[in-house]
């Protein structure tokens, strides 16, 4: 019994590997930043960065995916609430390792929901 992906299924497995490499970016931002703030540099450069990599994200995410969007908007506003930096870095790398956890949930759930077995369609 051989199985397939249907075509809604690609093109939301698509959408996912390019959120996975975007979010990839993200987290290189997040880990520089706290890089920096563990050298005592300053960390506002860091918020701007963290908006123009997370703004693609959840707009390519928002359809399909809206729950996880709303994820990365709140690692928006976590950069740009006040506070402790050592505080904020904690936050950002928390957020983004669940929108990675989201990611893969989601990934699995959609191979699990969208495969078709090619022996069902030879019958009709």
């Amino acid at each position: 019994m051989a199985s397939h992906i249907d075509g809604a299924g690609l093109a939301k497995l698509e959408t996912l590997e390019q959120a996975v490499t975007l979010v990839q970016r993200l987290n290189t931002v997040v880990e520089r930043m706290a890089q920096s703030h563990r050298m005592n540099q300053p960390l506002a450069q860091y918020r701007q960065q963290i908006q123009r990599a997370a703004a693609p994200i959840a707009s390519l995410l928002k359809p399909q995916f809206g729950p996880i969007s709303d994820m990365i908007t709140n690692v928006v506003l976590i950069s740009t609430r006040g506070g402790s930096d050592q505080q904020k870095v904690r936050l950002l790398r928390e957020s983004v390792a669940q929108i990675r956890v989201q990611l893969e949930s989601s990934e699995s759930r959609v191979r699990k929901q969208h495969t078709v077995d090619d022996s069902a369609e030879k019958l009709d």
